[in-house]
């Protein structure tokens, strides 16, 4: 138990999110040494576009738009946080979580791994296999460790 919990704003955001992502969003935050909060869930097409057109998201074809994704933010003594480190430690409570509810989840910092709970080894691991393999191919990794989809 990490003695973390999911503010209200967190639960509020998780409406109209998959019920087993949000198990695993529930499991994760029970297993986090680092506290975090649910920043985004669903979206709507008009959000997506808004996203897209600043260049903080790639896709029209968001998991948000159908409630299969969620983005987490690291919290360090009550203050949002985004140093990559901190979400290494969040994928790898999402990956506990995902194993406890039994559910395939995709990081947006490994995305070649379809179910980080089959990834043997740390979510840190996973997000450098990652860009080595970006980099092994010639292209630039797309590092969003805020991310985190359901596999369905």
């Amino acid at each position: 138990m990490s003695g973390f919990k999911l503010s209200r704003r967190s639960l509020d955001r998780l409406v109209g999110v998959n019920d087993n992502l949000v198990a695993v969003v529930r499991a994760a935050i029970n297993a986090t040494k680092t506290d975090f909060g649910v920043i985004q869930g669903l979206r709507t097409v008009e959000q997506q576009k808004e996203l897209v057109a600043k260049g903080a998201s790639q896709t029209m074809k968001s998991k948000h738009l159908d409630g299969n994704a969620v983005d987490l933010m690291a919290y360090i003594n009550g203050r949002g946080s985004w140093e990559l480190n901190l979400y290494d430690d969040l994928a790898d409570a999402m990956k506990e979580g995902a194993q406890m509810a039994g559910v395939a989840v995709r990081w947006g910092a490994a995305w070649h791994i379809d179910d980080i709970r089959t990834w043997e080894g740390t979510m840190e691991e996973a997000m450098n296999d990652y860009i080595d393999l970006r980099r092994s191919q010639g292209r630039r990794p797309f590092i969003d460790g805020p991310h985190f989809e359901l596999m369905v």
